[in-house]
């Protein structure tokens, strides 16, 4: 289901990360599968997201551990009987979003540091 669901999504494609599979979009991963077995999955959600999902979703989520946990990154229980794909959908969306909003203001930063000719 999560992989279904991750490349439903526009320009989506799916590489590797330190051997486990990953979904990026404009070259920004905002999902991972199997870390850390496969009964997990990764969205990068903001830390605003995160701390709503947490409240929202306790049963199903939790912050990655260190400083990608601050930075948002959120484990989400796939094997559990709570998750459903309305809930998986929802954080599999909002990672995304984040990504493509990431990938097009690095997009523009990039175009105005090149210098002019």
């Amino acid at each position: 289901m999560f992989r279904r669901i991750a490349l439903g999504f526009t320009d989506v494609v799916e590489q590797a990360h330190h051997g486990h599979p990953d979904f990026r979009v404009g070259g920004r991963i905002f999902a991972t599968l199997g870390y850390p077995d496969d009964s997990w999955g990764m969205v990068a959600l903001t830390p605003e997201q995160q701390t709503q999902y947490l409240r929202s979703h306790a049963a199903v989520v939790e912050p990655a551990a260190g400083a990608w946990g601050l930075q948002g990154a959120t484990m989400v229980k796939l094997s559990d009987s709570d998750i459903d794909e309305d809930r998986l959908g929802e954080a599999l969306t909002l990672a995304w979003k984040n990504a493509v909003e990431k990938a097009a203001k690095n997009k523009k930063e990039i175009t105005r540091r090149r210098p002019r000719r």
